[in-house]
């Protein structure tokens, strides 16, 4: 299911000069939309690259908190989003019943306010997320409050995550997508890109195109080094 279908921009960030030093920006402002064509895209590129700040944009641009929540979520430990989100006007194809914006980087302040929120736990599994490892509250988060007919915007949902329980959120995305859910993620993990019929958007000094999951950099170097580690080890500390 998509409910996202793209989104425009027609006007250069103003407020935010760096924004525009994005090579992904500048793409999005010369072709003044971006599309979302399959039920799950990835986001893939360098740290610095734009990943995670176009994703918090579309999050903002769709009512959800720039820290991470749903739109039934209002708090701000610290007003550091950028400008972009208020520039963005999403394309709809339809409206989703439900919806989260799932951010690593400010995972405890949503925790914190879940807590203070209190009934809104019951949503949540009915356990703190703070009385959970780190990864514990994070597939928590996902088996229990994300319902399907939805909209779910993950950005580096890995951080928290051992390679067991990768798969076990790669399973869940797919079991959620077969519930007619969408999903954005920026991500670094090789076993996230590998989920099945995803449309994986690189991001690099050129700005955004296509690429398959065997073109990734990520999927290259982690067999490589997985193939015979010893070699890379010994490639790497000559290089030093």
């Amino acid at each position: 299911m998509i409910y996202l279908r793209g989104i425009l921009l027609k006007q250069a960030p103003q407020r935010d000069a760096y924004l525009c030093q994005i090579p992904a920006v500048r793409q999005l402002l010369q072709d003044g939309r971006m599309d979302f064509s399959a039920p799950v895209t990835i986001f893939v590129g360098e740290n610095g690259s734009g990943k995670s700040t176009l994703l918090e944009a579309i999050a903002v641009a769709m009512g959800f908190n720039a820290e991470g929540g749903g739109r039934e979520h209002s708090f701000s430990t610290m007003d550091s989003h950028s400008e972009l989100g208020e520039l963005l006007t999403p394309v709809r194809a339809a409206w989703p019943k439900d919806g989260f914006f799932l951010r690593a980087e400010s995972f405890y302040n949503t925790s914190t306010y879940l807590d203070q929120s209190g009934s809104l736990l019951t949503r949540y599994g009915a356990r703190s997320l703070h009385r959970q490892s780190h990864g514990e509250a994070f597939l928590s988060l996902v088996k229990n409050r994300f319902t399907g007919n939805g909209l779910y915007l993950l950005d580096e949902p890995e951080a928290a995550l051992s390679p067991q329980r990768l798969l076990s959120l790669l399973v869940a995305i797919h079991d959620l997508v077969e519930q007619d859910a969408q999903f954005i993620l920026a991500t670094h993990s090789p076993i996230l890109m590998a989920c099945p019929g995803a449309r994986i958007k690189l991001f690099d000094e050129r700005g955004m195109q296509d690429t398959t999951y065997r073109e990734t950099e990520h999927y290259q170097i982690t067999k490589q080094f997985l193939n015979n580690p010893e070699q890379m080890l010994r490639y790497l500390l000559q290089e030093d």
